[in-house]
C-alpha cells in the first residue's frame, strides 16, 4: 500500500512539472507572435469604398484604390479577388516598403447588369489581419 501511495505521488508530481512546461511554451509562443505582429506591414487605404455613381449597362468603370504601408516591414500582396467575375483587380507584385504606397486597380464591367451594385475585392497580404476588403459601389441603368 505504501509503494502504491509513493507511485501515485511521483506520477502526480511529474504531471504537474509537465503542465508548467506546457504553460511556459504557450506563453513564449504568444510573446513571439505579438512581436511578429507588431512588426507586420499595415495596409492603410486612402478610401476603402468608391461610388462610381450611375452608369449605363455595358459601360466599364475603373478605379484605383490607393494605399500606404504604414507598418514596419515590406508589404507583399499575394492575391486580390473580386466577389464577381465582372470585376477584375490588378495589384502590385513587388513588395511595398514601409512608408511607400501602391494602388489596386479595379475594373467593373456592367454588361448584363442592372440595379444597385456593391462589388467587393478581398486583398490578401502578409498583414495582420491578412485580408482587407474594398468596395466599388454604384448603380447600373438599363439601356
Amino acid at each position: 500500500m505504501k509503494k502504491l501511495f509513493l507511485a501515485l505521488m511521483a506520477a502526480g508530481m511529474l504531471m504537474a512539472c509537465n503542465q508548467t512546461n506546457q504553460t511556459q511554451s504557450k506563453t513564449d509562443s504568444a510573446a513571439t507572435k505579438a512581436t511578429v505582429n507588431a512588426n507586420a506591414p499595415v495596409m492603410k487605404f486612402e478610401f476603402d469604398s468608391h461610388d462610381f455613381g450611375k452608369v449605363k449597362a455595358g459601360e466599364k468603370v475603373t478605379y484605383d484604390f490607393k494605399f500606404t504601408n504604414t507598418g514596419k516591414s515590406p508589404l507583399i500582396i499575394t492575391e486580390a479577388h473580386a466577389s464577381c467575375g465582372c470585376t477584375v483587380p490588378e495589384w502590385p507584385k513587388e513588395p511595398i516598403q514601409p512608408g511607400q504606397g501602391g494602388k489596386i486597380k479595379v475594373t467593373f464591367d456592367s454588361s448584363n447588369k442592372s440595379g444597385l451594385m456593391d462589388k467587393q475585392v478581398t486583398v490578401t497580404a502578409n498583414t495582420n489581419p491578412p485580408q482587407n476588403v474594398v468596395h466599388l459601389v454604384g448603380e447600373v441603368l438599363a439601356k
